[in-house]
């Protein structure tokens, strides 16, 4: 499966919104990547699970972990293709926390699975949850990356880059201009 077809598919199923846009960053865009709306459909995530999947059967992952809520559909389908367990973790009192019996022993090995990245402050979080259980990060993937190419020290695989536009809510020309916004984000910071 390649950037252009994953494209294609995120396209078709309205995954690409255009509007004005507050992201869970703070930032604004005119780009929201929705990527449950081309999940909803159980064979797109497969696929996109089994990719992923694909391209971290070598590290050797004992489990995949993902961020509630959006991450949980494609970790479980990468979980699924890497005939390994899928566990996820919740923000409780503004962290990221396991909950629901989910554990991490030191020395497990976690591929770390979620949607999308904008500028990675959650999936720094789950690094974060892991490296204090003293387990092992092995990877991070996602099905769509808008990031300007932030680094986590670990391997990085993603399905599909976005090239969007952001800017500070001060410099927002949609803000001047009075367009309504939008919040769909999970994680809103003021």
């Amino acid at each position: 499966m390649n950037e252009t077809e994953v494209h294609s598919l995120l396209e078709k199923h309205d995954a690409i919104q255009r509007g004005h846009f507050k992201l869970s960053s703070g930032r604004h865009s005119d780009v929201f990547v929705q990527t449950a709306l081309a999940l909803r459909h159980p064979g797109i995530a497969e696929r996109f699970g089994h990719e992923l999947g694909k391209r971290f059967a070598s590290v050797g992952a004992d489990m995949v972990l993902s961020p509630a809520v959006a991450g949980l559909i494609i970790g479980h389908e990468v979980a699924r293709e890497l005939h390994v367990p899928h566990i996820f973790c919740e923000r409780v009192e503004g962290k990221m926390a396991l909950r629901r019996s989910f554990e991490l022993k030191p020395g497990d090995k976690v591929l770390i699975a979620d949607n999308a990245i904008t500028d990675g402050k959650s999936k720094f979080e789950v690094i974060e949850l892991v490296t204090e259980a003293d387990a092992e990060v092995v990877g991070l993937a996602v099905i769509a990356d808008r990031s300007d190419g932030v680094s986590f020290g670990v391997p990085f695989e993603r399905l599909v880059h976005l090239a969007t536009t952001e800017w500070d809510q001060e410099d927002c020309p949609m803000c001047v201009d009075g367009e309504p916004l939008d919040v769909p984000g999970s994680r809103h910071l003021r």
